[in-house]
């Protein structure tokens, strides 16, 4: 649940400040944007899994789901099967890392 949360604010944070200097919103856009970004630094370490680096690699594979159900949803650009398909190898790839077993 973690990832998620860490995800969206990502993508979230990320989208606000796009939206600020691509598209011309307003400055509190890039504001909020910047704070929900500094909230998703502080979400992974949340994690209660030991190693920084798997909990990021891991959390990366999470991340290109969401982006790419983030671009479906808010960019509405349907996912092709080669979308889906990169999304579910990352899925795997998260799963070999969390919790493959380890001696």
């Amino acid at each position: 649940m973690l990832f998620i949360l860490a995800g969206l604010s990502e993508i979230g944070g990320g989208y606000l400040i796009w939206l600020w200097i691509k598209e011309g919103k307003p400055l509190w856009y890039g504001i909020v944007g910047s704070v929900i970004l500094v909230s998703y630094g502080i979400i992974p370490t949340l994690q209660s899994f030991p190693s920084f680096g798997k909990v990021y690699a891991a959390y990366g594979g999470v991340f290109i789901v969401l982006a790419v159900l983030w671009g479906w949803g808010m960019d509405k650009k349907t996912p092709d099967f080669y979308d889906f398909l990169g999304a579910s190898i990352c899925l795997i790839g998260v799963s070999i890392i969390l919790w493959a077993p380890r001696h």
